[in-house]
């Protein structure tokens, strides 16, 4: 498959996840409701299905879930102008943006009914500049290990040719239900 092929399938699954998800709950809040009972995997799922509203920055920041598996998740972004530092490069806090939602939901994706999750530590290592000449990036998470309290998790984000322009890992501490 050609870059250009690739590329546009890539659009084309963003395509279908976009009408999904904003045909159905859109952007916003999750309610109690919309959570409860539910493991981490089947809220993920559900926010993909549009029964549970997505996180309103991903409108902002031109980036979403694509999938998600038990321990995985892929985001897929488009970096645009508006993303750029002084450099003219997109800047590093939207790439680590993009993977930070990429580790956690899959960390999520690991956890059951009534725990939540947060990143209590991030380490991005920028490989190569971002340029809104890449139309769109994807950030590629799992979960290396998740022991009690603690989960770790990488990724890393690359381009429809395969370029790498970033890895990172994260930490995230654990939370469990109130009682």
């Amino acid at each position: 498959m050609s870059v250009h092929e690739k590329l546009q399938t890539w659009i084309d699954e963003e395509r279908q996840v976009l009408d999904v998800v904003d045909a159905g709950a859109g952007p916003g809040p999750a309610r109690l409701e919309h959570i409860t009972g539910k493991s981490g995997l089947e809220v993920m799922q559900g926010m993909l299905r549009g029964e549970i509203p997505y996180a309103e920055m991903a409108r902002t920041l031109t980036f979403g879930a694509l999938s998600v598996a038990p321990g995985e998740a892929i985001f897929q972004g488009t970096p645009r102008a508006e993303h750029r530092n002084p450099m003219g490069t997109i800047h590093g806090g939207w790439i680590g943006t993009l993977l930070d939602s990429a580790l956690g939901s899959a960390v999520l994706t690991k956890l059951p009914p009534g725990h939540g999750y947060s990143t209590a530590e991030l380490k991005v290592k920028y490989l190569k500049p971002l340029t809104t000449q890449i139309q769109r990036v994807r950030a590629a998470a799992k979960v290396v290990s998740l022991e009690g309290r603690v989960a770790m998790a990488e990724a890393q984000m690359f381009g429809p040719d395969g370029t790498i322009y970033a890895e990172a890992t994260a930490e995230c501490r654990v939370f469990e239900p109130r009682r």
